[in-house]
């Protein structure tokens, strides 16, 4: 009898279960619906779209200027999805600040999409690389208390070029440390990210390698890295303005791996320099890997973020796509 009961209750579960996931099918709008053979056509459903804390600071002046409250508010008011938060921006680490940022964002209707910190390993010093793997450590664990999924790490640089405009003005480009090569600095990154990833195993914090100077300027050594460690939880975080030699043929390269991927917008024109991005081109990359994960907005113009970053939230949202069914 309990047997017999068992197995109705349970008959009876799976039945409630299936009606629920039924009333949740993405049902195709008219002009979705193919006209022949009743046949639906594939649904179409905008990646969500989130903006950098640094949109609306761009590290011009003290970052009390620009609060990270403030910059929830204004991204919930302006219609993002999510927001992903600069770690040099936060006024705190203490885990009271951490919450109530956290709380803060959910009450907004924001998801916490993305977490940008620095780190750098490209250095002989192994002093300095372990001081920096236990920094990367720290972030995942404050990643973790936020319940972002996903973290920005760095290569770093040599450290040759001593000024970051001077470096823009290279190209990004800067020589080895004398009596060093690439061949050192792949080594010591590669050995470094390696440590980190059981911490973001544990903490489920996706590492994402950006394209941003230093051994990670090119899509090939992004990808370099990427192979060499093949872990689940190291993905690339691809940026579209890093590139500055054939940019789209790189992120390319890199999008099958992408998990987060960060959107540039220049209006007024750009701090250091200007790209003209095609987006449309960039939402076909994209579509090709069948990328549905968040498209977060740094903007990095001269235009009054009040202006730039609405418009910049209407591009992207006609740009990024993908299609189900």
């Amino acid at each position: 009898m309990k047997n017999s009961r068992r197995k109705f209750v349970q008959s009876g579960a799976v039945a409630a279960i299936g009606s629920l996931v039924a009333g949740c099918n993405v049902q195709p709008t008219e002009d979705q619906t193919a006209d022949t053979n009743n046949n639906p056509s594939p649904s179409i459903r905008n990646n969500p779209i989130g903006v950098s804390t640094y949109s609306f600071w761009q590290f011009n002046g003290p970052k009390e200027s620009v609060p990270i409250e403030s910059c929830i508010e204004q991204a919930a008011a302006m219609g993002f999805d999510g927001i992903e938060l600069l770690l040099v921006q936060m006024t705190s680490e203490e885990n009271s600040y951490l919450q109530k940022l956290k709380k803060r964002a959910f009450h907004s209707g924001l998801d916490l999409c993305g977490f940008s910190t620095h780190q750098g390993y490209v250095n002989p010093d192994k002093g300095y690389r372990d001081e920096n793997i236990k920094k990367t450590i720290h972030q995942i664990e404050l990643a973790y208390k936020l319940g972002i999924p996903t973290m920005r790490i760095n290569t770093g640089r040599w450290g040759t070029t001593k000024s970051f405009d001077e470096l823009m003005e290279n190209r990004g480009i800067e020589p080895e440390i004398e009596g060093y090569t690439a061949e050192d600095g792949f080594k010591w990154v590669i050995d470094s990210i390696e440590q980190c990833l059981a911490k973001a195993e544990e903490c489920g914090v996706v590492l994402g390698l950006e394209n941003h100077w230093g051994l990670g300027r090119t899509a090939a050594g992004v990808k370099r890295i990427i192979d060499e460690i093949n872990s689940p939880w190291l993905k690339v975080t691809l940026d579209t303005g890093n590139f500055l030699e054939n940019p789209y043929q790189q992120l390319e390269a890199l999008a099958p791996d992408a998990f987060l991927m960060q959107a540039k917008t220049y209006y007024g024109e750009g701090k250091w320099y200007t790209l003209d991005l095609d987006y449309a081109r960039i939402g076909e990359i994209m579509r090709k890997q069948n990328y549905k994960g968040y498209v977060s907005l740094e903007f990095e113009g001269k235009e009054d973020p009040n202006t730039a970053i609405p418009k910049s939230l209407e591009l992207l949202r006609k740009s990024f796509y993908y299609e189900i069914g």
